[in-house]
């Protein structure tokens, strides 16, 4: 039978317990904000979820994931005990990450510094890989859903559990879809969608891309989006052995991070590899050496695999001049992705996008 919301300690006011000092973020599902337990005089965030567009059973499900995925280093601390209701809000208290989220940590049409990737990575990955093993996946891997503990990124964590289901299970399919969400959800025409894995593990690969490019790689996983087509049609190719040009925004990673990239983000749920694959490929160098010098002067070795460490043994190909590389306008998408906290939500047509030069348009992220 299920939990009645009269077992969720009530107050009359937040502000009882809590002051408030300033919002860290909002979207559909309400509002996080950060204050200070009075009783504790310790800093916390404040996940408010409004009655009015959050079922009892929602947020129930969410806190109780909340606390037993509290137990990885990598996840979020939520606070068991100190969930309470107002009059017209759920409320979860989970601890604060001062320097923000990935999101706001990642340069535009740069992206971070390869070692500073894995280091991100590896915890989220961790992270995940537990849900996992618990029979759960988050659906909602992007980099508003990490925080950040300290500059180095050595200590982050994955957050928001509002739309974290049970593997096997079914749901509803949403109208829109944002760079993270996978094909079988683009493209789903019934109204149920199994969930599985596989979408946290392409989620986690459009994760890794935007991370070391700061760009998307396309804007939705559908063949209508031309950069997605331009992945696909490579990506068929190469599993057919035969050689096709490699899309202008994969130019920089190596054939090793190509390798995995293509396990993570094959189209079909059923090829992607476990997220635990990608531990395999941590000590590999991800990002040619000499991108920025030299262009790569034929077609020819494209799909070309080599094997190679970070110790420097092997030879790269797949280089440009980051100067034939045009971007779209960062401000714009970036207001887009931060319309969609919630993941999944709706997305407007970006119609500003724009193209300065002949050469494939990779698109700007985070």
């Amino acid at each position: 039978m299920e939990t009645t919301n009269d077992l969720l300690p009530t107050v009359a006011d937040a502000n009882e317990r809590f002051r408030t000092i300033r919002e860290l973020g909002s979207g559909t599902y309400g509002r996080v904000v950060l204050a200070l337990d009075r009783e504790l005089q310790q800093r916390c965030a404040l996940k408010i979820l409004q009655k009015s567009t959050t079922k009892y059973r929602d947020f129930h499900r969410e806190y109780n994931y909340s606390i037993v995925l509290s137990a990885h280093r990598s996840i979020i601390n939520t606070f068991a005990g100190r969930c309470f209701q107002t009059a017209d809000a759920y409320i979860i208290v989970q601890e604060y990450a001062p320097l923000g989220d990935l999101f706001e940590s990642i340069p535009p049409q740069r992206g971070l510094p390869e070692r500073a990737v894995k280091t991100i990575m590896k915890q989220v990955a961790s992270a995940l890989e537990f849900m996992h093993e618990q029979g759960l996946v988050h659906r909602d891997v992007k980099p508003e859903n990490i925080m950040i503990f300290d500059a180095d990124f050595r200590k982050v964590k994955l957050i928001d559990f509002g739309m974290t289901r049970r593997c096997g299970s079914y749901v509803r399919r949403l109208i829109g879809s944002i760079p993270y969400s996978p094909p079988e959800v683009c493209d789903a025409h019934s109204n149920d969608i199994l969930v599985s894995s596989s979408m946290d593990v392409w989620a986690f690969g459009v994760l890794l891309f935007c991370s070391l490019t700061g760009n998307f790689p396309w804007e939705h996983a559908q063949e209508s989006d031309v950069y997605y087509n331009e992945y696909l049609q490579w990506l068929r190719h190469h599993q057919m052995q035969s050689r096709y040009k490699l899309p202008s925004q994969w130019y920089k990673f190596s054939s090793r991070l190509m390798r995995i990239f293509r396990k993570m983000l094959d189209p079909d749920p059923l090829k992607r590899c476990e997220i635990i694959e990608i531990s395999k490929y941590y000590d590999d160098r991800w990002i040619n050496d000499q991108f920025n010098s030299h262009r790569r002067s034929s077609n020819e070795d494209e799909g070309v695999e080599e094997d190679f460490s970070s110790s420097g043994s092997g030879t790269e190909c797949n280089t440009i001049n980051s100067s034939t590389t045009s971007n779209t306008d960062f401000e714009e998408l970036t207001q887009l992705m931060r319309n969609s906290l919630t993941g999944f939500d709706n997305l407007l047509t970006n119609d500003n996008l724009k193209s300065s030069s002949s050469a494939a348009t990779a698109k700007t992220c985070c």
